[in-house]
């Protein structure tokens, strides 16, 4: 076989068929019964073995080897993977074999010698057997790691050392040997506990300063460090991280294992370093079993299913063994591109892409009356500030009018359950976007209460969440750094002390499955956020991650705060505004409660000022509801002083 196919071939899970693999290993095992009757002759001339005894043995050597490897399925085992476990078969495999082959023995020939000695020269040739095997198969290693070193070269792989000495860490080593990507060098470890180590043949390196890592990088010629763990390249963003963009060295992180696909390679899925990663806490813990027993066997229906929270809901409901999943949303090639991947990630999955809109009563009747859903995620939202803050009546359409089409539809089919995607901008409002928002929680709230005193006839329980930013949602600020930096920037940051609280996609959506676990009556959950970020500091991580240098590579541009931006946000969670859940995480906010006939009328008037674009008594209205509403740096701000 050529080096050329031999290459194509060990990119494939088996480079040698098991019946090959079969043949060898009888192949061996009777040479060392041969070598055991050669040793023999030479070491004890004196004894002669007759005709008879020489055929059974060599007859039963090759008959009891194929049997033991047929039951033990040794020759199963991808060799280039063999571990201590699969020297512990071989040599259960080939004590198998000297038992056959001394009943062959005892059946077919009679020994002039004790019994003793036929059972010497069995241990003997099961010793010579097992030392054949495995010399056999470090050699098919050797050749393998050499025609791979070759393929390697040609193929441009990645030299890494992986970070820290974890099991994943050590794991790593062993899944990524025969990547076609990377090519682990050794470990690396903070400090000297560890120096002049090696596990498993692997050498740890170890670093204090950015000069040891520059030593490393010049002895090894690595390209990059791999981390097992996200945790762990947090902990390091401000040490190794840095070290290694001063040194041009490239960051890798490998994946969750709910971002794999069972069957394929993990180095397919080593990626660089991105801020999300940085930017994220520690794996919320939340309750599975409970979540799943509340939405499984059951229709649950998603609004916005094709924006970033919406997706992600649908993705994590997947999971759940709902009975089936609607998918309503009015972006047509987003919501075909949530269809492929449920399709191809879910095939098992009942799930129906609807396009549609909120703002249009007769097509959510439809789709409320054909699929009847148990369950109700609404994330259907006009989410961009500035833009709500030009488009005010669109903003009503869609987050209030809409809103309440959603819910009246929930109470009108006997809807178990509506969840309301909300945000932190709900709070103190300063703006268009902000203040629709609590206006959609104002009236789902007065409509639950109405529904729990009985004026209302339904059984629906209401439950609003409301939480900040998401990292890396359609539009946010980080995919727009991101862009701005791979075109060289200047990167555009509004206010140099501006801050904002961000979560990631997949954490938001866990916390809003576990608030609706929690729901007795109308509530409104807010989430830890935990630290504020400032944005400009944001803008220079994400510069050093592509390994650029502020000022001599791109630079930072502040364009003054856009219309009903605010440079910090309200810290949602705190002992004055919040109760308490089961969930170190989630808290029910305070507010104030409305009276569902007054919030109806005055929302019934909003939406025929929306619809008439009568703008200036459309927000002087906002106002009047949601007093707390002041608008900043915004044309709206003379309605504050009416």
């Amino acid at each position: 076989m050529s080096i050329a196919n031999f290459e194509k071939r060990i990119k494939t899970d088996k480079y040698l068929r098991t019946y090959i693999v079969l043949g060898i290993d009888t192949f061996v095992s009777l040479c060392a019964s041969l070598f055991v009757i050669f040793l023999l002759s030479l070491l004890l001339p004196a004894l002669e073995f007759t005709r008879q005894q020489e055929v059974t043995w060599i007859f039963g050597s090759l008959g009891a080897s194929v049997l033991a490897f047929l039951a033990g399925r040794a020759y199963r085992a991808i060799i280039r993977y063999s571990t201590l476990r699969e020297i512990g078969k071989l040599t259960i495999v080939a004590f198998a074999k000297e038992l056959l082959l001394w009943v062959a023995m005892l059946a077919f020939t009679s020994f002039e010698v004790s019994s003793h000695f036929l059972i010497g020269m069995l241990l003997v040739d099961w010793a010579i057997t097992v030392c054949a095997l495995l010399m056999v198969r470090v050699v098919m290693l050797v050749f393998y790691d050499f025609v791979r070193g070759i393929t390697r070269e040609e193929a441009n792989v990645k030299h890494v050392l992986v970070y820290g000495m974890s099991d994943k860490s050590v794991a790593l080593i062993s899944r990524l040997r025969h990547s076609t990507h990377y090519a682990v060098d050794g470990f690396i470890t903070y400090g000297k506990d560890l120096r002049g180590h090696s596990l498993g043949g692997v050498k740890v390196y170890y670093f204090e300063d950015a000069s040891d890592v520059a030593k490393i990088k010049e002895r090894l010629g690595i390209d990059g460090i791999l981390f097992p763990y996200t945790a762990d390249a947090r902990a390091e963003q401000d040490r190794l991280i840095n070290y290694c963009r001063d040194n041009h060295l490239k960051t890798y992180i490998t994946p969750g294992i709910d971002e794999m696909d069972d069957g394929q390679p993990i180095g397919n899925y080593v990626r660089k370093i991105k801020i999300e990663d940085l930017l994220g806490r520690q794996e919320i813990k939340i309750n599975m079993e409970e979540i799943i027993g509340n939405f499984s066997g059951k229709v649950v229906m998603v609004t916005g299913a094709a924006g970033s929270i919406g997706s992600e809901l649908c993705r994590q409901l997947a999971t759940f063994g709902v009975e089936q999943l609607i998918l309503f949303d009015n972006a047509e090639t987003p919501l075909h591109n949530i269809r492929l991947e449920l399709e191809d990630r879910f095939p098992e999955l009942n799930f129906v892409p609807v396009i549609g809109d909120v703002r249009s009563l007769p097509r959510l009747d439809m789709v409320f009356r054909r699929y009847k859903p148990q369950v109700v995620f609404h994330a259907a939202a006009y989410k961009h500030v500035p833009l709500m803050e030009e488009n005010p009546c669109e903003a009503v359409q869609v987050n209030v009018i809409g809103s309440r089409q959603v819910a009246d539809k929930c109470v009108e089919y006997n809807v178990e359950k509506m969840v309301m995607v909300s945000t932190d901008k709900a709070v103190n409002p300063t703006n268009i976007m902000g203040c629709t928002k609590r206006l959609a929680e104002i009236y789902v709230q007065s409509l639950g209460l109405a529904i729990e005193k009985g004026e209302i006839k339904g059984k629906t329980k209401f439950v609003t969440t409301r939480f900040g930013n998401v990292l890396g949602s359609n539009g946010s600020v980080i995919p727009r750094f991101r862009e701005q930096i791979e075109h060289g920037g200047p990167i555009t940051v509004t206010h140099p002390e501006i801050t904002r609280f961000f979560m990631t996609i997949p954490e938001a959506c866990r916390l809003v499955m576990e608030a609706a676990t929690f729901v007795t009556g109308t509530q409104i959950f807010v989430f830890d956020m935990g630290e504020s970020v400032k944005i400009a500091d944001l803008a220079k991580r994400m510069i050093n991650l592509a390994g650029l240098e502020l000022g001599r590579d791109i630079n930072i541009e502040y364009t003054g705060l856009r219309p009903g931006e605010k440079l910090y946000e309200e810290v949602l969670a705190t002992m004055e505004n919040t109760l308490p859940t089961d969930h170190d995480r989630i808290f029910v906010a305070k507010v104030r409660d409305y009276d569902y006939g007054e919030a109806t009328e005055a929302i019934n008037r909003m939406g025929v000022l929306a619809v008439d674009v009568v703008i200036p008594d459309l927000v002087k209205l906002m106002k009047q509801v949601v007093p707390e509403f002041k608008s900043k740096n915004s044309e709206f701000e003379i309605f504050d002083h009416d």
